[in-house]
């Protein structure tokens, strides 16, 4: 065990960041630098016994069902067009109103967001819907873009979120908890959003001009295609808020739900299905290797004692609570300007939640603020792959133009980010009072 030391785990971790920045892919890429870590450390064979070990309880963990079941019911969604109904009822709702198409893409994403827990394919399916809409009723390209990419993050908070599973399973902490906490940064989050649409059609209307009024007709159709998607979203969210169901349960009447509803509109076809199995299994096939390699180096960096040796670092600093957490904050963006969000993730936190836990704080309002950051990562200019997706969709619209289209939008996630940070009762108030 003479190789047992902090500095094998920074080695280690200077390995990953080198291959990863290199284009390896993240989940071999952590499970072999574990392995290679924990041969080193312990020695090949009990390394090898040690990750079967990790694989076996991986894969027979109950919870890891709540993944591929919540994402077949989000592809299911995507041969509906759920996201287009969803960006319709909000744009004939409010879309007459100086900015209404900007509210709306923002409503659009986080109701398209609870369908299907992703970042990046938020932005892409809302984009290809809103973009279009806002470029023919005048808006600039800057609001227009700025506002789908960073509206687009809120797949990562509002639940059911696929980061907040991969965390709950990692951080062996309860993703039905994980859900609740996530309820009101993910409203308030929106509402940032909105204000920041509000201050900047009252500072330059001719950014987003009024559009012309919907009939109250057209209003209750564009309503009435979204009612059963609505009640979906409500009786699986809900469910599992009010402690009704867990949220396999959830994700098992979500599934079921929306294989229903699409059977109800005569969507429901060979391949629509055919489609929705391939892409469920590949993704969720991607995210368990992903969740293993991270298993295998977490408990690598465990053996180190890395993680006890950067918080007695830490508390030599004697910044304090919101200190540490602000320099937590800031260490994490820095990362996530380079890192994929996953990676970041899954990266950190067994190094940090100790840290984090030693604040006086839970791994809940942990897995709540290091999946803020990831968000923030998203939209963050140059790396932020949210960008990307929107210039995709967006093709006539320089990258330059989207990057200051989404600077006020990421002013409004720090600000955010720091009143998480400073009145952690935003993340822990909901689940103590469901509790």
């Amino acid at each position: 065990m003479i190789y047992a030391t902090p500095a094998t785990g920074l080695i280690g971790i200077g390995l990953l960041l080198v291959v990863l920045l290199l284009g390896g892919r993240i989940g071999v890429t952590l499970g072999l630098v574990g392995l290679g870590g924990l041969a080193l450390v312990l020695g090949i064979e009990p390394a090898l016994i040690k990750t079967g070990v990790l694989v076996i309880e991986v894969l027979t963990k109950y919870e890891l069902g709540t993944l591929p079941l919540f994402l077949f019911m989000a592809h299911i969604f995507f041969s509906i067009d759920a996201s287009r109904d969803l960006f319709d009822a909000a744009a004939k709702t409010i879309g007459h109103r100086r900015g209404g198409l900007a509210y709306a893409s923002i409503a659009g994403c986080g109701s398209f967001g609870a369908i299907n827990g992703s970042s990046l394919a938020t932005t892409a399916t809302v984009g290809l819907v809103a973009y279009p809409e806002m470029k023919r009723c005048g808006y600039d390209d800057t609001i227009a873009t700025g506002t789908i990419a960073a509206g687009g993050t809120l797949g990562q908070m509002i639940p059911p979120s696929g980061a907040l599973i991969v965390f709950g399973i990692i951080a062996e902490t309860s993703i039905g908890s994980l859900f609740t906490a996530a309820i009101v940064p993910g409203i308030t989050q929106a509402l940032f959003y909105a204000l920041v649409v509000f201050l900047l059609v009252r500072w330059k209307p001719d950014l987003a001009p009024a559009g012309p009024v919907s009939p109250w007709p057209e209003r209750f159709r564009s309503l009435a295609r979204i009612w059963e998607i609505a009640l979906l979203i409500v009786c699986v969210i809900g469910g599992i808020v009010g402690g009704y169901i867990s949220p396999p349960e959830a994700a098992a009447i979500g599934a079921s739900g929306a294989l229903l509803i699409a059977a109800f509109r005569r969507k429901l076809t060979r391949a629509s299905l055919f489609s929705a199995f391939h892409e469920t299994l590949r993704t969720s096939g991607l995210i368990y290797l992903i969740v293993i390699g991270a298993l295998i180096f977490s408990s690598f960096v465990g053996v180190t004692g890395l993680a006890g040796e950067a918080g007695a670092l830490v508390e030599e600093l004697g910044l304090g609570p919101i200190g540490t957490l602000v320099l937590l904050a800031a260490l994490l963006l820095l990362l996530g300007s380079v890192l994929d969000g996953l990676a970041l993730m899954l990266l950190t936190t067994p190094i940090l939640l100790p840290i984090v836990e030693a604040q006086g704080l839970s791994a809940v309002w942990f897995g709540i603020f290091i999946t803020r950051a990831m968000e923030i990562g998203f939209v963050h200019p140059p790396l932020g792959m949210n960008l990307y997706v929107i210039q995709g969709v967006a093709k006539d619209v320089s990258i330059t133009d989207i990057f200051r289209g989404v600077l006020p939008f990421l002013a409004s996630d720090f600000v955010h980010l720091l009143l998480i940070i400073l009145f952690p009762a935003m993340v822990l108030w909901l689940p103590e009072v469901l509790a």
